[in-house]
């Protein structure tokens, strides 16, 4: 299940605004993300030529996310933004 082979439980969380994340951010947020969601996975969405996040695919969701469960999630996704590619996993 991927984004690009979705399957039945598969949802989108697109944010109002790409994000520019390092590597290690874009883990912690694809993390947080599933657990936030109750997703088997999320997969960081890339806007095409720049490489900004531009969301989430989520597969393995029990339903589309919840409206506040999706302001959660690119609420870390912009503190993450914030704080610059050295942060890790730092909401565990």
């Amino acid at each position: 299940m991927t984004r690009t082979n979705p399957r039945p439980g598969c949802h989108e969380l697109l944010f109002r605004e790409t994000l520019d994340l390092g590597d290690a951010a874009d883990v912690a947020l694809e993390d947080y993300a599933a657990v936030v969601t109750d997703s088997a996975r999320a997969e960081a969405v890339r806007e095409a030529g720049t490489g900004s996040v531009a969301g989430l695919h989520l597969c393995g969701a029990p339903a589309p996310p919840a409206p506040a469960a999706r302001a959660d999630v690119e609420a870390f996704a912009r503190d993450l933004a914030a704080h610059g590619s050295a942060t890790g996993l730092g909401w565990s």
